[in-house]
């Protein structure tokens, strides 16, 4: 039930009906939420999070290689958004995928993972370049989520245009039904509006969290709202370099407290409970850019023994650092494949690797004499953190 003072924040329901039933498809009103949201229970999470927020683009400065941190941290999201959608990959299925050896799982999961990857690049690359974050951008984003995988079949780029839900095996029985169709664009064009106006004074995780839960409302494709919802975020606070790098994803955060998530967003729907959603999102930014730093923080001191322990490995170490540089991107590594990517003869990388093996750095994975294939499993186990696949959920 709706607050007194929130009624002329709800939205309305327009009745349609289908397949000889009729339902009510959820129409939000345009944001910024009126009346105003009550700032005074927000400014003291609002203040943690972006002192976490600080914390993180200051870590990232003292990272020796802030792309290839990113380059696994935006797998890590990618993976956790896929999985709050239904995909069994595993971060370990995920590289072998990339590394062309066998997943362990069907591949149209992991391509449906693999094209998250390649969509949120293409929107960091795009936004680089001086495109601005619009309803063009995301489609073109969608367009390379849905080009495999399982939503394939899913007018990949296209605004939808016909009727889905949340929840339930029809419209009538739905948790929540999202606005018709023929509302969608108007929709998403006044969300657009609302993501440029400069002359709101809202602060801009308030906005970010504000964006995400509008776009989540209007479901505008007929697949990848929910991981296209939650990269908006980063795209938003990036957008207001709000962030130096976009090293925050909140996709962990909501699947470790998925059902608040999903009570959350209907509450803004149904209650117009904004404040609620809010300090939900803002104690997430704060948790999850703490998590980034203190993963980051592990990783440098990994790093920096590794690279001790190899020093004292003799002729073969000058080989060994290239080699480990190399696994920070592909820390699955193959004989015949680093050779070839590092330049280095295979007889030269396999001296080294099998030094790296006794050191302790590196551990073989498959017990086969040919084709071996090698883990820097140190590395894996610090952001594979909180990675398994939701079986059964």
């Amino acid at each position: 039930m709706a607050k007194a003072g929130n009624k002329s924040r709800l939205g309305s329901y327009v009745a349609r009906s289908a397949t000889g039933e009729t339902y009510r498809a959820f129409v939000p009103p345009p944001l910024p939420p009126k009346p105003p949201l009550d700032m005074s229970r927000l400014y003291r999470p609002l203040d943690q999070a972006m002192k976490a927020l600080g914390g993180i683009d200051a870590l990232a400065t003292l990272l020796p290689d802030v792309s290839l941190f990113l380059y696994m941290y935006v797998r890590k999201e990618a993976l956790v958004s896929s999985q709050i959608e239904g995909t069994q990959s595993s971060l370990a299925d995920l590289l072998l995928f990339e590394n062309e050896e066998i997943p362990g799982v069907p591949v149209d999961d992991v391509e449906e993972v693999s094209n998250y990857v390649a969509a949120l690049n293409h929107g960091l690359a795009r936004m680089k370049r001086g495109f601005p974050l619009s309803i063009r951008l995301i489609r073109e984003m969608h367009g390379i989520l849905l080009r495999g995988g399982h939503g394939s079949n899913k007018a990949p780029g296209e605004l939808r245009r016909s009727q889905n839900w949340v929840g339930g095996t029809r419209p009538g029985k739905a948790r929540f039904v999202p606005p018709p169709p023929e509302l969608v664009g108007d929709l998403l064009s006044d969300l657009e509006k609302f993501i440029h106006d400069d002359a709101q004074s809202l602060p801009v995780l308030i906005k970010a969290a504000l964006i995400h839960v509008q776009f989540e409302t209007i479901h505008p494709f007929l697949d990848g709202n929910g991981r296209l919802g939650r990269l908006l975020i980063t795209l938003h606070l990036c957008s207001e370099t709000a962030l130096a790098h976009p090293i925050l994803y909140l996709s962990l955060y909501f699947k470790e407290h998925r059902q608040l998530y999903y009570d959350l967003l209907q509450a803004v729907r149904t209650d117009g409970d904004w404040e609620r959603w809010c300090e939900f999102f803002l104690d997430g930014v704060s948790e999850v850019a703490k998590q980034a730093s203190g993963d980051a923080q592990t990783i440098i001191a990994l790093l920096e023994r590794d690279r001790a322990r190899i020093a004292t490995i003799g002729r073969a170490a000058g080989s060994a650092l290239k080699i480990h540089a190399y696994l920070l991107k592909k820390p699955y590594l193959s004989l015949t494949k680093a050779a070839d990517e590092l330049g280095i003869s295979v007889p030269t990388v396999t001296n080294a690797v099998m030094r790296m093996v006794e050191i302790g750095v590196l551990k073989e994975m498959t017990g086969r004499a040919r084709n071996r294939l090698f883990a820097y499993t140190g590395y894996l186990a610090i952001l594979a953190a909180g990675t398994e696949p939701l079986r059964g959920a």
